[in-house]
């Protein structure tokens, strides 16, 4: 006989196991609100009540309420060929920065001011596990996401399956390394992953390049495989994400064809219904 368990209302040692066991759970965000933003062309950062668009070359901070353009970055194409994402991380935006389409990969993260969008400083990674397309903050470190590719933009030897999640101490040195599930893999593919946000649920939001989808992931405590929790319908189509920092159930990502910022509602993952037989 079918029964229905509400995670809210069991331990989570006893939770976790069921939503591992079970396929991954299917859900959908709710599109709130869409501001115009000429930047919107790789992703959006999240603020205390702003936002950032992030192109491959410039940034622009934006009032969350009113959509109004509050500051403006722009970068020469020569030495920035590729900005990829941002974050806030205190009163920086760190950005993830590469040579895309150009290979061998090189990254980079590029430091702003927050407020004024002054550049500060950048620090190189070199060539890494791929090409960095995001970088998040998250219990007492960083975490770098290193794309690969089939065909442009790739290396040989390498493709989408090798895109790599990397955790990192305050020193920018490696402490960890996790691939992907094959069950994500197939929808990145023939790209990759292109933002990542960790939410206050203590899950791993991460989109790829096109699909209009987020895949809820989580951290094993044993293993190097990321666990598939749930994949969540979204509005927009890939490209970098951000959860926002004042209220942990909205979504802010970009709708590239139309050069807009779109705002929406997370379904809770974390009391999401599980299914049994």
């Amino acid at each position: 006989m079918a029964s229905r368990l509400r995670a809210s209302r069991l331990p989570l040692a006893l939770v976790a196991p069921l939503l591992l066991a079970a396929a991954p759970l299917q859900l959908t965000a709710e599109e709130e609100a869409r501001f115009p933003a000429e930047e919107a062309n790789q992703g959006v950062a999240s603020g205390e009540r702003v936002f950032w668009a992030i192109g491959n070359q410039e940034i622009g901070k934006y009032d969350a309420r009113t959509g109004e353009r509050l500051a403006h970055w722009q970068g020469d194409p020569e030495r920035f060929p590729h900005l990829n994402s941002c974050e806030l991380a205190g009163e920086k935006l760190v950005c993830a920065s590469s040579n895309y389409p150009a290979t061998p990969m090189a990254s980079e993260l590029v430091w702003f001011d927050a407020a004024t969008l002054t550049l500060e400083r950048i620090d190189p990674l070199g060539h890494g596990h791929g090409s960095l397309t995001w970088f998040a903050r998250h219990d007492g470190a960083s975490w770098a996401c290193y794309a690969n590719y089939d065909g442009k933009g790739g290396e040989k030897g390498r493709d989408h399956r090798a895109t790599t999640l990397v955790r990192m101490d305050d020193h920018l040195r490696e402490t960890g390394i996790w691939t992907f599930p094959d069950t994500v893999l197939a929808r990145f593919a023939p790209r990759s992953s292109s933002g990542g946000s960790w939410g206050a649920d203590g899950l791993l939001y991460v989109s790829g390049h096109d699909a209009r989808e987020l895949y809820a992931m989580r951290v094993p405590e044993n293993g190097k495989v990321l666990e598939h929790v749930a994949t969540i319908a979204t509005p927009t189509g890939g490209q970098a994400i951000a959860i926002d920092q004042d209220e942990p159930d909205v979504l802010w990502s970009i709708e590239r064809k139309t050069r807009d910022v779109v705002r929406s509602r997370l379904p809770e993952v974390a009391v999401a219904s599980i299914s049994q037989d």
